[in-house]
């Protein structure tokens, strides 16, 4: 994966102008090469990025690549440590790292951002107990109070995110798709600030963000589109990721307006800020910061790859609020989808479980990588 690691990062005022509407911009990558060349602070200081996330494809490119690792490589093939362990001691130290470039703006942030995330293994996504036991132990390895916890939002991970919470532990809750499923895990947040409530933890230290994914949704429904072929299904393209997204806003509002919402928010707890996932463009035909001209909102996260941050920061069309105020439209557009004989429900369920196996993939190919890396340090040692 081809990086843009630019170290004459220009100053942004279209960025600053998304910043300015109430959307924080956090980068969707990280390796150890952005941190030790100084491009993720140069990214913090002039593009307004104030927060990072990773995902196991991330992991995976930056690690297999092996830039930067070298080092850690060889310490790690001299200890003998498992596969596993070595991989979790390269991804917690780049986190660390990260936490600690970003932890001025969360400072001054009152920790709403200057957040950096990492997942649990992908492979628990569908076990509770043992994705509840891994959030405890890589917020622990990790250990800076700026780290999020990525969680999935499977079945299996709804009860986990109730549960991490109310230990006290910040939340990233990924691969969310659909409007039912972002529903529970807004329940699930509420529940896990209630038992934290009740163990006598202080709320407004808990921090989440709900990542919506965005451009999959397109990828998938468009491809549907053109199998309809008709000109009703062409003009449907383009549109159902944003009318999705926009519909989750509004989940959002409705649920942090209930008095169960409102009542911990007194209390001293913190809205779980909906967060743009997948924000890169998949179809060249369409604008490459679409997804982020069209979803500004304030309370809003934006997390890209820095392809798009790039785009955004040359060409981006920040308009104010593009979300408020466009349900009915969007929901329209859902409906139309559906009237041409397309589930949403089967679609966002589809795209659930491939984002999972995507995800497991690439943690598989991570480890085959680095279990390859270090057969060669060992050799090299004797």
């Amino acid at each position: 994966m081809k990086k843009n690691m630019s170290n004459a990062t220009p100053a942004s005022p279209i960025l600053k102008s998304l910043s300015a509407e109430g959307v924080s911009i956090w980068l969707d990558d990280l390796s150890r090469k952005r941190i030790e060349s100084g491009n993720l602070a140069e990214l913090i200081e002039k593009s307004h990025v104030v927060g990072v996330t990773t995902n196991p494809s991330i992991f995976q490119a930056a690690i297999g690549s092996g830039e930067g690792y070298e080092e850690q490589l060889a310490d790690l093939a001299t200890r003998k440590v498992t596969v596993d362990e070595a991989v979790r001691m390269m991804t917690t130290a780049d986190v660390r790292a990260a936490a600690d470039i970003l932890r001025p703006v969360y400072d001054t942030t009152d920790g709403r951002d200057g957040r950096v995330s990492i997942e649990v293994d992908p492979r628990l996504a569908h076990d509770t107990a043992a994705t509840i036991a891994e959030a405890k132990q890589l917020a622990w390895l990790v250990d800076r109070p700026n780290v999020m916890i990525k969680i999935p939002a499977t079945k299996a991970g709804l009860p986990a995110i109730t549960e991490v919470i109310g230990l006290g532990i910040s939340v990233n809750v990924t691969l969310i798709f659909s409007l039912e499923r972002y529903r529970e895990v807004m329940d699930a947040y509420l529940a896990g600030l209630e038992k934290a409530k009740a163990a006598g933890l202080d709320l407004s230290v808990i921090h989440s963000v709900a990542s919506f994914f965005v451009s999959r949704v397109d990828a998938e429904i468009d491809k549907r589109l053109s199998k309809v072929g008709t000109d009703e299904a062409t003009s449907l393209k383009g549109k159902a990721a944003l009318a999705n997204a926009r519909l989750a806003y509004e989940a959002y509002e409705q649920v942090f307006a209930t008095e169960r919402a409102t009542r911990l928010e007194a209390a001293g707890a913190n809205k779980q800020r909906p967060l743009w996932a997948s924000t890169g463009v998949k179809d060249p035909s369409y604008k490459d910061t679409l997804y982020v001209d069209e979803l500004v909102a304030p309370g809003t996260v934006n997390t890209m790859p820095e392809g798009t941050l790039l785009a955004t920061a040359d060409h981006g069309d920040i308009h104010g609020d593009a979300v408020s105020g466009t349900y009915d439209a969007s929901r329209a557009e859902i409906a139309a989808v559906e009237k041409l004989g397309i589930s949403y429900d089967e679609v966002v369920q589809q795209l659930e479980d491939e984002a999972v196996d995507k995800f497991e993939v690439a943690w598989n190919d991570l480890l085959g990588a680095v279990a390859n890396r270090l057969a060669v340090k060992e050799a090299q040692a004797k």
